[in-house]
Parts: C-alpha cells; sequence; structure tokens
C-alpha cells in the first residue's frame, strides 16, 4: 500500500534540532506543570470552524534520565486496555469520521486510484527447471497470487483470498526446492507478520505440513536433496522472558514431514538476542552461508561450511568475517569459485573473487571494483556463454543502468540497453545456470514490466507485462539537485503538471531517510492521481537512505540524524524558493522511519508546512526501545539507556518537542492497531500531546484501522487509506477535484 517498512531485515540525533524550532516561554523540556495535569478536553472555536478535541489526562509523570527531567504526561496511552485509553481511541475515531466528511472529493480519489491500480503487477519469474514461479495480480485481485508456469500452462499456488475470503491473511515470502517439486511458504494473518510456515506438493497443490509456527522473516534454503531445508524460528516463548518473546532466533535444520519441535538447532545460541539470521545453499548444494546482523544494523558477520564434508545436521562452519563494520555475502559459482559482495573499504560496492573452499578475506581477488558515482545494487551470473558474463544493476542517483562484464577479469563488455531512465528493482537468471535473465522495468509513469534479456543475441524482449490496462496521466518529471543547511547536494524527483513552476501550487513532499533505504524511481497510483489533479508531487533523496551508498546512510544515522531533518527542510525551502509551491500549500508525508521524519520537522519548523501525513511513526524516541521491534533499531538511532545517545535522542523526538502555544500545521495520523513493528501508542501520545498545543484551525486527527499491520494489506484497504491521506492533503492544501 505504498507504505514504507521499517525494521524488516532482508535487506539518528543533535542537539542543535530545535534550530529552526518556534519556542515558547516553557522549555519542552520542563516536567508538566500540575496546571497542565487535569482532563484536558478542548473546545477550539474558529470563525465558524468549532472543533471539540476528546478529553486526555496530562498526568505528571516524570523519568529522570542521566540528570534530565522527561516529562511523559500522556504515558498511560502506552496501554490499550487502559480503560482511558479505549475512550479516548472511541473519541477520536469519532472525530476523524466528523472532520473526514468536510474533505471533499473522496469519491474522485477512490474512483480515480481504483483505475490507476487496476493495471496490477507481475514478478520475475525464479526458475525450477522448466517451472516458472512468479507473483501476479489483475486489477480487480485483493492480493497478488503465487503461480506456477510449466510450458504455456499456469496454475495459482497460493492465493491469499482463497485461504481466507477476508482479505486478511496475506502471503509473506515462498520458496521452491531445488527441482521444483516443493514449495516452502509462509502466511500471516492481520497484519501480525507472524508467519506460519507450509510445505507443498508443486505438482497437485497439496499440503504436505505445516503451520510451522514462529517463522517470521524466516529464509528458507533447501538441500540439494529436496528433502530438508534450513530456516529460522525463534523460541518457544515458555523459554525467554515475556518481554523478549520477539527476539531469541536460531537457525534450524527441518526435513519435510518430521515434526518441526525435533528440529535440529544449527546456529545462534549465546549470541546477541535481537540478532536477524540469513542462510542460504549454494545452488550445486554444496556449500552453506550464514550470516547475523543485530538487528538492522549494516553489517553482517558471516560463516562458511562445505555440506559435501560435514554433516548438514552438524555443519563445519570457518568464520569469513566476524566482527567486521561492512556488509557481505557469497555467491558460490558451478566451478568452484565464490563471487563476493562487500562494502568493506567500499561503501558503493565491489564484488571480488575466491576459491569457493575457502572464501576468507586473504583469498579476495579484485573483480568489479567500486564507482565513483553508482551503487552496486546486484548481479546474476550467466555461465552458459563461451565466455561467462556477469551482469550487474548499477544505481546511479537512484536511475538503474545494467552492465556485462567478463566473469574471470571483471572487465567491461557492454551495457545493457533499457526500456527508459528507470528503475531495475528485480534481476534473476535460472537456478541451475543458463545464458538468460530477467528483470522488472519501472518508473514514475510506468508500471512494472519483466523483460527476458538473452545474453548469446544480446536482446531484450517482453516477457510479462502488467495483466491490465492503465490510463496514465500525462506528467513532468524530473531530478533536481539542492543544497542542504551544511551545502550538501541533494537530489530529488519533482512530479508535476508542467516542466517548470508556472505558478504555485499544492504540493506534497515525500521523504524517508534512514536504514540505507532508497527512494527510487516507481509506479504510484498515489502520485498520479495527485498530480493529474493539478499538484505536484517531490520525492526528496535525503541524507539516511541508501540512494549514493553506505556513507549516505551513515551521514543520517546515530549522531547524524539531524541532518536527515535538515536535508527535508531543505527540499520544501527549496521548492518553496523556487516557486513550486508556498508553505499555505505544501504537505509532508512519510510513514515508519518517514514518520519520524516528518514528526521531527513539524516540530522544528511548524511554520514551513500546512500539513502533515505521519503514518505508523515513531515519535516517542526515548522509550521506542521498549516497544515492538524498537530494541532492533538501536544500531540506527542509539538507546537512550547510553547518555550520549539519549542526548541525540531526547534533542530531536518528536513528543517531547511538543510546545504548548504553537500553531502546528494539520496533521493526520494513521496506523494500524495490528502493527507489531511500530505500536500505535507512538501516534497517540504525539496526538495527545498535539491537541493540547494546537492553538490553530488546523486539525489534529488520528485515523486507526483493525486488522491490519505495518506491511502488505488488501487492495480495497489501500484504496481506502490513500483516498483518505489525499482527501486531507487536498483538503489543507487548497487543491480543488
Amino acid at each position: 500500500g505504498e507504505i514504507d517498512d521499517l525494521g524488516c531485515k532482508c535487506v539518528s540525533h543533535d542537539s542543535s534540532c530545535r534550530k529552526y524550532a518556534k519556542r515558547s516561554a516553557r522549555s519542552p523540556c520542563d516536567p508538566v506543570s500540575p496546571a497542565d495535569s487535569a482532563s484536558d478536553g478542548r473546545v477550539l472555536v474558529y470563525g465558524g470552524h468549532v472543533l471539540s478535541y476528546p478529553a486526555a489526562e496530562r498526568d505528571s509523570t516524570v523519568d529522570h534520565l542521566h540528570g534530565v527531567a522527561v516529562a511523559d504526561p500522556y504515558r498511560w496511552l502506552e496501554h490499550t486496555d487502559d480503560p482511558r485509553t479505549v475512550a479516548w481511541n472511541s473519541a477520536q475515531r469519532n472525530l476523524f469520521e466528523q472532520q473526514a466528511r468536510n474533505w471533499p472529493g473522496r469519491t474522485h480519489w477512490s474512483q480515480r486510484l481504483t483505475e490507476l491500480l487496476a493495471g496490477g503487477g507481475v514478478s520475475v519469474p525464479y526458475w525450477r527447471g522448466e517451472r516458472a514461479f512468479f507473483m501476479r495480480r489483475r486489477g480487480d485481485q485483493q492480493h497478488a497470487v503465487l503461480l506456477v508456469q510449466e510450458g504455456a500452462n499456469e496454475r495459482v499456488l497460493v492465493d491469499p483470498m482463497a485461504l481466507d475470503a477476508s482479505g486478511l491473511t496475506t502471503l509473506d515470502a515462498w520458496q521452491p526446492s531445488p527441482d521444483g517439486s516443493l514449495l516452502a511458504y509462509q502466511v500471516s494473518f492481520g497484519g501480525s507478520e507472524e508467519s506460519s510456515l507450509f510445505v507443498m506438493r508443486v505438482a497437485d497443490g497439496s499440503l504436505i505440513e505445516g503451520p510451522i509456527d514462529r517463522a517470521r522473516y524466516s529464509p528458507v534454503a533447501w538441500l540439494a536433496s529436496n528433502d530438508a531445508f534450513y530456516y529460522v524460528r525463534r523460541l518457544h516463548p515458555s523459554l525467554v522472558p515475556t518481554d523478549e518473546s520477539q527476539y531469541h532466533r536460531r537457525v534450524y535444520l527441518h526435513r519435510v514431514g518430521t515434526d518441526p519441535n525435533e528440529d535440529v538447532e544449527i546456529f545462534g545460541a549465546g549470541l546477541t538476542i535481537t540478532n536477524y539470521y540469513n542462510v542460504t545453499v549454494s545452488r550445486d548444494g554444496r556449500w552453506l552461508q550464514i550470516s547475523a546482523s543485530e538487528g538492522t544494523a549494516p553489517r553482517n558477520d558471516v560463516w562458511w561450511a562445505d555440506l559435501h564434508t560435514s554433516d548438514p545436521a552438524s555443519p563445519s562452519l570457518i568464520e569469513i568475517q566476524v566482527g567486521v563494520d561492512a556488509q557481505t555475502y557469497i555467491h558460490a559459482t558451478r566451478d568452484g569459485r565464490a563471487i563476493v559482495y562487500t562494502d568493506l573499504d567500499a561503501p558503493r560496492g565491489r564484488l571480488l573473487s575466491a576459491p569457493a573452499d575457502d572464501p576468507r578475506p586473504a583469498q579476495w581477488q579484485e573483480l568489479v571494483p567500486q564507482h565513483p558515482v553508482s551503487v552496486l545494487d546486484s548481479f546474476v551470473l550467466l555461465d552458459e556463454l563461451t565466455e561467462p558474463e556477469l551482469v550487474v544493476n548499477w544505481s546511479t542517483h537512484t536511475v538503474s543502468s545494467l552492465t556485462a562484464h567478463d566473469a574471470s577479469t571483471g572487465s567491461l563488455k557492454r551495457e545493457l540497453m533499457l526500456p527508459g531512465i528507470g528503475n531495475v528493482p528485480a534481476l534473476t537468471e535460472r537456478f541451475d545456470g543458463g545464458f538468460e535473465l530477467w528483470y522488472t522495468y519501472t518508473d514514475h509513469t510506468t508500471l512494472g514490466s519483466v523483460y527476458r534479456y538473452d545474453a548469446q543475441a544480446d536482446e531484450h524482449v517482453l516477457w510479462a507485462a502488467p495483466p491490465g490496462s492503465v490510463e496514465v496521466p500525462r506528467v513532468h518529471t524530473q531530478q533536481i539537485t539542492y543544497r542542504s543547511h551544511d551545502g550538501t547536494e541533494v537530489r530529488m524527483f519533482i512530479i508535476a503538471p508542467t516542466s517548470t513552476p508556472e505558478q504555485p501550487l499544492p504540493t506534497i513532499l515525500y521523504g524517508y531517510g534512514g536504514f540505507g533505504v532508497s527512494l527510487e524511481p516507481a509506479y504510484s497510483a498515489t502520485t498520479l492521481a495527485w498530480v493529474e489533479a493539478g499538484g505536484v508531487y517531490a520525492i526528496a533523496n535525503i541524507r539516511g537512505g541508501g540512494e549514493e551508498g553506505e556513507d549516505w546512510h551513515r551521514a543520517g544515522m546515530f549522531g547524524n540524524k539531524q541532518q536527515v531533518f535538515d536535508d527535508f527542510i531543505a527540499a520544501a525551502e527549496w521548492l518553496i524558493a523556487q516557486g513550486w509551491t508556498t508553505s499555505s500549500q505544501l504537505a509532508i508525508s512519510g510513514g515508519s522511519n518517514g514518520g519520524l521524519l516528518v514528526g521531527a520537522v513539524m516540530t522544528q519548523r511548524p511554520d514551513l508546512f500546512n500539513a502533515v501525513i505521519c503514518s505508523a511513526p515513531l515519535l516517542d524516541m526515548v522509550r521506542y526501545e521498549r516497544h515492538g521491534l524498537g530494541a532492533t533499531w538501536n544500531v540506527e538511532y542509539g538507546s537512550a539507556d547510553v547518555p550520549q545517545e539519549f542526548a541525540w535522542l531526547h534533542a530531536y523526538s518528536p513528543y517531547h518537542r511538543v510546545v504548548p502555544g504553537t500553531a502546528y500545521p494539520a496533521t493526520l495520523f494513521t496506523v494500524f492497531d495490528s502493527d507489531s513493528r511500530v505500536d500505535p501508542l507512538h501516534a497517540r501520545k504525539m496526538c495527545a500531546a498535539l491537541q493540547h498545543a494546537q492553538v490553530t484551525e488546523h486539525d489534529i486527527l488520528i485515523r486507526a484501522e483493525e486488522n491490519v499491520g505495518h506491511g502488505a494489506r488488501s487492495l480495497d484497504r489501500t484504496i481506502a487509506l490513500t483516498t483518505d491521506v489525499l482527501a486531507f492533503a487536498a483538503h489543507w492544501t487548497g487543491l480543488e477535484v
């Protein structure tokens, strides 16, 4: 639903954060005074506009951390079963519905989003022999379905709507066995992301086993025998403290048809409890790779084992990289070599060669060096050519390019011509080797299509187009460069009705800025609907993301987090200075870590924006580690338990920067009650604080949705949420539809 993820491991903070804030006489750091402790139900009247906010008691809770008094007047809103929270939630739901009725154009937004999403989507194929496994969603389907194609015939293997007609069940992950006869897949219910793992016989779709629970974020690595796989499972809750049940992962070996409670534990005991593990087996079935990352840290430890010389149930693991501040992954080839990706001493990434039986750093030989500008995103090996080739997927300021290199020397052979100037988010080859690859291409105005590239003929052909047709509106897209407050060059996409600003227009500025996540060109119904209606949509590639490599990410994490906010504020100022919009016509939008972004900048520069859309946000940065998956993110933000890191966090924590008596922009929080990553308590506390502080007619609202979480959702729910977001933004920026 075009909502950003936070904390899904597949794949920030400075005391100057108040530099741009309007300050009241009372510091936001001061403890709550007794006068504030009464129930707060406020009625605000502005002309004919009457706004009644629900009562929210401001109590005297104060924590003393590292010599600092930290007020937390809405601590009680952390508890969903507190009667006060139940009553507050109900009153806020009524207030949202009341105010939303005042937003014109909701029927228009819903209808146009439905039309722009009618094209559906299709994924690249994952080959096992002559079977191709892929995802596809028709325009009228609530969820994408998993299919298998054999020759000219295709069959549905997993359809979430067939599993659950309510639309609340999602397909989280899947992995075919090496010969394609079996399929391991994971589903979860109600947005919980608590995946259960099943195994299916592909020939007839029959279920062999499952559910295996506690498999959230689990990779599946099949053995060459097709009868067993490695996977990751959390320890049973009875074996760990209650507040650690989301952690304590282990790598197990499971043999199909046996009791999962008897699975052999392979790895993970005694290591950091917040570790995420990835596990792979090479395509020839010989080499086992286990990778461990502490939470979402941009570094990993790597171990390697030969399954031909050691028992898969007790592999003899050797250390490849332990305690090194870098990300490294190994791909074993069929000719006894290993191709190593690493950002060690190369923050934009590089490829190296090593013998598969000893791929430790002492054996590394550079193959494709770091590029001075482009980021190395991914690669595939085409090994059934006279001279085998590596095809590398590069990203240059988020724009993709593909280059072919000699697999032995790394020398450049040619550049592959793409369908346009856009993004290649996925790249695959045949599992058992070959001379073909498949890739997805998309950009801001083009639905993702899948192309097949034949390296023998140097030929691209369309393999699969989106199943539906869409009338895409005519818009102008450009990437510009602006300077942040410290002089750093930052890039931004502008999608607008015209190529130059003829007059200021209602504008949405979107950003993320964290975890090394890049905001790349992609088809977006939200963007196109907004621009078609006469607005401008801007996407800022600010620090904290991965658009310029790992250095760009680290320039926006830990004590550098304020630079993320500065970049975003500078983007808004640039849009206004260049005549694209005005402060009264500008809305900002972000979700998850991007919700933290917009929460921070609205408290630092409330005068700069007229509306804020803040989705599934982190906002109480003093207590974020105590909830959801927060403890896995202190490797990105820092920990309030550490005095210096507490100072970073407390300096910009949006909840603690709210100043009573300030004119804040209209704000819409969108939260999801089943969100197990970012707890909705962040938005509840911030909403209550802003409603108490607000002194203008600009609404402070929260939209809470049941039975949905941080990630995947049905089509209808996506349209309903985006309709409300666009209607709110249009109402407060003056966009008439």
